[in-house]
């Protein structure tokens, strides 16, 4: 695999690149690069009017929060592109699991058996998506909703 990386702070792609094997691209670059993943972390709003047609990949996965500039206007625009979105909040959920497991006492093996159900969710909220025929940042939200909605109507566990 060839990795590209690019940080706001160049220093730190340099260091990156030098420690990964990878080629440190600016930051405005990293757009135009022929890539199969797009990965934006730790910077939101990337995905806007002016990089999503820059963009050169068929999925954006990231772990950044709010990748989307406007997920109304951008979810759409990378859906009519082609390119497979997986939801930040969505894909990332491995931390608030393993935050939860640890407040109530759950076993390791417990959290990433929880874990890894994130891949299956992922497909369901993607193949939802083009069911609905939207973006995969909607189809992630009305699923979160309705699961809250779910839990709410829970009285007891007893």
């Amino acid at each position: 695999a060839q990795l590209f990386v690019s940080d706001y702070y160049e220093d730190r792609a340099l260091d990156a690149a030098n420690r990964f094997g990878a080629t440190a691209v600016g930051l405005e670059d990293i757009y135009d690069q022929d890539l199969d993943i797009y990965s934006p972390c730790a910077l939101g709003a990337t995905l806007n009017d002016e990089t999503i047609p820059r963009l050169k990949c068929q999925v954006v996965a990231g772990c950044a929060n709010n990748q989307l500039k406007n997920e109304n206007q951008h979810g759409p625009e990378l859906v009519r592109r082609g390119i497979v979105y997986a939801p930040d909040f969505l894909i990332n959920a491995g931390g608030l699991i393993n935050v939860y497991s640890e407040v109530v006492g759950t076993s390791r093996q417990g959290a990433l058996t929880q874990t890894e159900k994130i891949y299956d969710f992922t497909l369901q909220v993607l193949a939802r998506a083009e069911e609905e025929g939207t973006h995969p940042q909607a189809a992630a939200i009305r699923q979160a909703k309705e699961r809250i909605a779910n839990v709410g109507r829970v009285k007891s566990t007893y």
